[in-house]
């Protein structure tokens, strides 16, 4: 598997402990953000800057429709880019 599947496949992960918050015992979603953190660590120099913009800024949801090739679907935030 690519990095980049293996983001995604971190992402939804994410997602999925995440909806599962309200539930006992809570998920340890630390870990999922550490592993996003390290696979954006083993992304190569050259990798899109709207991704890396995303996967800096922890807009998930963002980068896993830009990972997905769905970026027509990503909406523009607040922060100019």
């Amino acid at each position: 598997m690519t990095t980049e599947q293996n983001l995604i496949g971190a992402i939804k992960e994410l997602e999925s402990a995440a909806a599962a918050v309200n539930v006992k015992p809570k998920p340890d979603l630390l870990t999922h953000f550490s592993r996003i953190d390290e696979l954006t660590a083993q992304l190569p120099s050259d990798t899109d800057r709207e991704l890396m913009h995303y996967l800096a800024k922890k807009s998930y949801a963002k980068a896993l429709l830009y990972l997905e090739g769905r970026q027509i679907e990503i909406e523009k935030g607040t922060c100019l880019r």
